[in-house]
């Protein structure tokens, strides 16, 4: 008897993370003994450090293996705190403000979910991560884009986006530095936002600051929580996956504005209860621990982020600009007249690459493809090396 299950509507406006289906791809052309080059993933391709994986190896065999509560462990939030105060430079930070989740989009889930409503206005970076405006659709709310300009270095502009805010605009997510462009937004622009932004008492602002630990070329992070006169409405999503090398361990944490974190930790309850217990002692080593494995990644990074670049604009048909942070390239591919999906595709199953289209990042991500160098000097070569052949075939 064949079925007929009726499922929700509005799973019609929900998207995904292209990234992820690249992965399946991958894995299938792999099982098939392909060679492919991973410049796809959003992932840091070093391993935990060890004293990490110590520490939750030792709270298991201590025996963190129930619930905690639905925030986290107290002393885990204690140490997200002090680490807030220290780097952010959120101020005094108080741990009850603070909800370990596992990964960071229960953060950007929950604070969608928390000002969405039918006609309501949430204004997201595009082309940014595409879980913004997938659960923007999803919750029912309206997507409004921020368009973030290459001759910008994918960095907004202050002005523009307060002049879309409408009294129906009730959060504004912002990402520095980004993905997939790599764009930092100067401290300025930041200034004159906050500015204008405390004429603007009803809309709240998420701020994803999941890779301030990666800038390069001297440039110093500024948190939205650094600033006081906006801290009562501004929600910073964090945590460890790409600082320290944990995608795995699902870590991520926010911190919430004092008047709504008991409306997040509902929301958590409903969802996922709480994070597992022995990686909430796995982050608190992170935090607290030596941080030198920090910094040689940021350095390795740094060094594959020219040598991707240099690459990137030896091939006819691509310029790319040079990312301020976290580890991707954004390289615009408008010049080899192929379209990005296309050139996505053709890449993959052609020279054995695999990189994204821009469109898996927003509409206004068309005409480029998002390059991550979390991977070593000798792949990136090589894999360049493979888009150089594979294109310069196609124009025989």
């Amino acid at each position: 008897m064949q079925t007929s299950l009726k499922l929700t509507s509005r799973l019609a406006q929900l998207g995904t993370e292209n990234a992820f289906e690249v992965v399946n791809k991958v894995r299938a052309l792999e099982a098939q003994k392909k060679s492919i080059i991973h410049l796809h993933i959003g992932a840091p391709d070093f391993k935990t450090p060890a004293n990490i994986v110590e520490a939750g190896r030792k709270a298991l065999a201590d025996g963190f293996h129930g619930y905690t509560p639905a925030k986290g462990l107290m002393p885990v939030r204690e140490t997200v705190a002090a680490y807030c105060e220290r780097f952010h430079k959120a101020g005094k930070v108080d741990p009850d403000n603070v909800i370990i989740c596992p990964g960071g989009k229960p953060t950007m889930f929950y604070a969608i979910t928390l000002f969405s409503d039918p006609g309501a206005e949430i204004i997201y970076p595009n082309p940014g991560f595409p879980i913004y405006e997938s659960v923007i659709r999803f919750s029912g709310a309206t997507p409004v884009p921020l368009h973030l300009k290459e001759e910008n270095g994918f960095a907004f502009s202050a002005d523009e986006l307060l002049g879309k805010i409408t009294p129906k605009t009730r959060l504004i997510i912002l990402n520095s530095p980004a993905n997939p462009t790599g764009g930092v937004v100067p401290k300025r622009e930041l200034d004159k936002l906050v500015a204008g932004l405390e004429k603007q008492p009803h809309v709240a602002i998420m701020s994803d600051e999941i890779y301030s630990r990666l800038l390069y070329d001297g440039e110093q992070h500024t948190s939205l929580l650094s600033y006081e006169s906006i801290r009562d409405r501004t929600i910073l999503l964090d945590g460890w996956s790409k600082t320290y090398a944990m995608t795995g361990w699902r870590m991520g944490f926010g911190v919430w504005p004092k008047s709504i974190v008991a409306d997040a930790e509902r929301l958590q309850i409903n969802t996922v209860s709480c994070t597992n217990a022995a990686a909430q002692m796995a982050g608190k080593e992170a935090l607290e621990g030596p941080q030198d494995s920090v910094d040689g990644m940021r350095a390795a990074f740094d060094e594959r982020r020219g040598l991707i670049v240099r690459e990137l604009n030896s091939i006819p048909g691509f310029k790319c600009i040079l990312p301020k942070g976290a580890f991707y390239a954004f390289a615009n591919v408008k010049g080899t007249g192929i379209p990005s999906r296309e050139l996505e595709t053709k890449l993959l199953y052609e020279a054995g690459v695999s990189c994204l289209s821009g469109t898996s990042f927003g509409a206004f991500g068309d005409g480029y493809l998002r390059f991550s160098y979390a991977n070593s000097a000798e792949n990136i070569q090589e894999g360049m090396r493979r888009v150089r052949e594979c294109l310069a075939v196609a124009k025989r």
